[in-house]
C-alpha cells in the first residue's frame, strides 16, 4: 500500500505541472496529500515510524499547498499516532490540538470529535488525567451531532461510535481506570462490524489488557488468544504486535507463575516465529 500510495503521489504531482489553471493545481495538490498521508497511515501501521515521519511531513506540505483543511486535519490526526508510538505524548497533544484547530473542525462535528478523541490518548499518556477525561467528553459531544449523510473522504470512514468507544477503552487504560476500559473495550466489540477483524483484534487486544490490570488473568489470556485468532491466516501489523507485545510484558509482571500466562506465552512466540 505504501509503494503504491507514493506512486499515485508521483503521478499527481507531475500531472500538477501540465494542469491549466491554479485551482486544478491545488486539486492535484491535494490529491497528491492523500496519496501520501495514505503512504503514512501504512508506515505507521508497520511500526515504521521514521518513513512514517517523513511521509507526513511531505503530505502536510502538499496539503498547505493545495489549502485543504481535511488533507491537513488527515495529516496531524497521523502525526498524533505517530507520536504516541514514538512515545513523544507531549508532541501527541500538540498534534491532536493542531488537528482541532483546522477549518474542516469548525464544520463538520465527525472531524472535531476525531481531533478531540486523539488529544485525549495524547492527555492520558502525559499522566493527564482530568485533560484527557474532558477532551474525550468534547469528543463525544461533538459525535452526537454529526449527520451521518454529509459526504466525507473515504479515510475517515472508520471513526465512528465503536471507533470511538475502542478510544475510550485506550484513554480510560492509560489513566488506571481498569474496570471502565474493560467495558468500553466490550461496547466498542458490540458495536464493530464482525467483517473488521482488524479492528475487533485490536479492541480484543485492549480487553485483554484491561482484564490482565484487574488480575484477572486466565480470562484476560483467552482474550488475548482471541485476537490472535481473529487475524488467522494473515500477517500481524506492527500497531498490533506493539499492543500485544504490551499485554506480554504486563502479564510477566503480575502473573509469571500463572499456568494460563504460561500457555499463553508459548503460543505468543509461536504466533511471532510465524511472523
Amino acid at each position: 500500500m505504501e509503494r503504491a500510495a507514493l506512486a499515485g503521489a508521483a503521478d499527481a504531482l507531475e500531472k500538477q505541472k501540465q494542469a491549466a489553471s491554479q485551482r486544478i493545481r491545488q486539486r492535484l495538490f491535494a490529491v497528491a496529500a492523500e496519496y501520501t498521508s495514505t503512504a503514512a497511515w501504512s508506515a505507521v501501521d508497520a511500526h515504521q515510524s521514521e518513513r512514517a515521519r517523513g511521509h507526513l511531513n511531505r503530505a502536510l506540505y502538499l496539503a498547505g499547498m493545495a489549502k485543504d483543511s481535511t488533507a491537513e486535519m488527515r495529516v496531524w490526526n497521523a502525526h498524533a499516532m505517530l507520536a504516541r508510538q514514538q512515545l513523544r505524548h507531549t508532541e501527541a497533544v500538540d498534534s491532536g490540538q493542531a488537528a482541532q484547530a483546522t477549518a474542516i473542525t469548525r464544520r463538520d462535528p465527525l472531524f472535531a470529535s476525531l481531533a478531540q478523541a486523539r488529544t485525549a490518548v495524547g492527555h492520558a499518556n502525559c499522566g493527564d488525567r482530568q485533560a484527557a477525561l474532558r477532551s474525550l467528553g468534547h469528543a463525544q459531544e461533538a459525535l452526537a451531532k454529526v449527520k451521518l449523510d454529509e459526504p466525507r473522504p473515504s479515510w475517515i470512514a472508520f471513526y465512528g461510535p465503536a471507533e470511538l468507544l475502542a478510544i475510550t477503552a485506550i484513554v480510560r487504560g492509560r489513566i488506571g481506570d481498569a474496570a471502565e476500559a474493560e467495558a468500553a473495550s466490550h461496547r466498542a466489540l458490540s458495536a464493530i462490524p464482525e467483517r473488521f477483524r482488524r479492528n475487533r483484534a485490536l479492541a480484543t487486544a485492549q480487553l485483554a489488557l484491561a482484564q490482565l490490570h484487574q488480575h484477572d488473568i486466565e480470562q484476560a489470556c483467552a482474550s488475548a488468544d482471541t485476537a490472535f485468532s481473529l487475524m488467522d491466516g494473515d500477517p500481524i501489523p506492527g500497531r498490533m504486535r506493539s499492543r500485544l507485545g504490551d499485554f506480554y510484558r504486563d502479564l510477566l509482571t503480575l502473573g509469571p507463575d500463572a499456568s494460563a500466562a504460561r500457555e499463553w506465552g508459548d503460543r505468543y512466540r509461536t504466533e511471532w516465529s510465524r511472523a
